[in-house]
């Protein structure tokens, strides 16, 4: 399978000074139209020279070993803000901004994210509170499991 291909070649590409804090975060091929999507982040910012170098280094080996034919398309990019968090690397990267959680079943909550550790995340969640006639907001801390989570959106806040 060419996904597994790609991510050989890149592990050991991940070792290199220039690429120590990349991760892949999803490999998508789709022999209809014969497209290669390579999803990588970072733990700090991930940048388009990054995403280029690694597409040209990849384009390399797939032609040199014509594991997609003549006619292909390679996308290397990060995954997009309004993709779902996958991976745990990416919960610590996005640490203090606003997180959309949604449970497996249904339901779900939306707060500042505070902490990640292997089990859960800490979400900092408003919630209203009412003390006799008045109505106030209160911060509290909410942990969700990682079993309990469908998916986890980052909000774009202004």
């Amino acid at each position: 399978m060419i996904e597994h291909k790609i991510k050989e070649l890149l592990e050991p590409k991940f070792q290199e000074e220039e690429f120590q804090d990349v991760f892949i975060v999803e490999i998508k091929h789709n022999p209809t139209n014969n497209k290669l999507e390579v999803f990588l982040d970072a733990d700090g910012p991930l940048t388009f020279k990054t995403c280029q170098r690694l597409s040209r280094y990849l384009e390399g080996f797939i032609d040199e070993n014509n594991w997609l034919g003549e006619k292909y398309t390679i996308e290397v990019s990060s995954p997009g803000i309004t993709k779902p968090l996958k991976m745990k690397r990416q919960y610590i990267k996005n640490i203090g901004r606003v997180v959309k959680v949604s449970f497996k079943g249904h339901g779900g909550k939306e707060g500042t994210l505070k902490a990640v550790d292997d089990e859960k995340i800490t979400i900092e969640e408003e919630i209203i509170v009412k003390d006799k006639k008045k109505k106030r907001k209160e911060l509290v801390d909410v942990e969700i499991p990682f079993e309990d989570i469908a998916k986890t959106v980052v909000q774009i806040v202004f």
